[in-house]
């Protein structure tokens, strides 16, 4: 069993920045990707970035690309989510999780997640 656990979320103005960070326990597998999705009250739950456990390829979706960068720490076993120049429509919940898939965009294709973290942009 792997468990996930995302912090670093808070209530920000407009081009503020905040560092979300996903801690991961358990369970690991040899070559994983690791993901952030979004969900806002009311709308689906969206695809942000994921890297790969191993390789350092990262990809972000056009909403938020030049503004958020994905990393990891693999002696940590941590992934972060660097958000810059936020804005009001940042705001959701964020989570983090894990998928065996190596480029993988679609909340189906993860198999675990953490509860997720409030990010709340103010104008």
């Amino acid at each position: 069993q792997v468990q996930l656990e995302e912090s670093g979320g808070g209530l920000v103005q407009a081009g503020d920045s905040l560092r979300l960070s996903c801690a991961v326990s358990g369970r690991t597998f040899a070559s994983y990707t690791m993901g952030w999705f979004r969900q806002a009250p009311g709308k689906e739950r969206e695809f942000v970035s994921c890297i790969r456990w191993s390789g350092a390829a990262t990809y972000y979706s056009d909403s938020v690309k030049g503004r958020f960068a994905i990393s990891r720490d693999n002696a940590k076993d941590t992934v972060y989510l660097l958000t810059n120049n936020l804005k009001p429509e940042d705001t959701a919940v964020y989570y983090c999780a894990v998928s065996r898939i190596s480029i993988a965009t679609m909340p189906s294709e993860y198999e675990y997640w953490g509860p997720g973290t409030q990010v709340t942009v103010s104008s």
